[in-house]
């Protein structure tokens, strides 16, 4: 692991523990170079994933990318952060566990949306409106509506 500090190759592992859902270690590192000690976290990854974009293009799946959207839509609202990464976590698991190394933005778009409709109504809100690229109002209506229909089915 390179040190963010010095750039040197040669760190070593101080401390090493689970976090408290099990899917990532978290270990504390010292640099030998310079002294510097810093934190590192580690996943399982099941498969290299790829995004087919709207346009076509294939880029690398980015869980960050995937957790700053989900934090955007998630904003000032009463979401504590743990329920979010671990809501990110459950999403990668799945996508992982589709058993392509391929997947579509829609898929992943409406996995997120699916989970954020658990999670909280107006981050689900949020997030379908730029996901789906609201214009107008009944834009929003729809998707309150959509909403509406979920809780009148429960």
């Amino acid at each position: 692991m390179r040190c963010p500090s010095c750039g040197s190759l040669d760190t070593q592992v101080k401390d090493s523990r689970p976090t408290e859902d099990s899917s990532v270690i978290r270990r504390r590192r010292v640099c030998l170079a310079c002294n510097f000690r810093f934190t590192t976290f580690e996943r399982v990854q099941l498969r290299e994933l790829v995004v087919i974009k709207r346009n076509g293009r294939r880029v690398p799946f980015d869980r960050d990318k995937l957790l700053r959207s989900v934090q955007i839509a998630c904003r000032k609202r009463p979401v504590e952060p743990e329920r979010i990464d671990h809501m990110v976590s459950k999403i990668v698991r799945e996508l992982e566990s589709i058993g392509e190394s391929e997947v579509s933005s829609e898929t992943i778009g409406e996995t997120v949306m699916a989970h954020l409709r658990e999670l909280d109504d107006v981050a689900y809100v949020r997030f379908a409106s730029v996901y789906r690229n609201f214009r107008e109002a009944k834009d929003f209506e729809a998707a309150l509506a959509e909403l509406s229909g979920d809780e009148a089915a429960e």
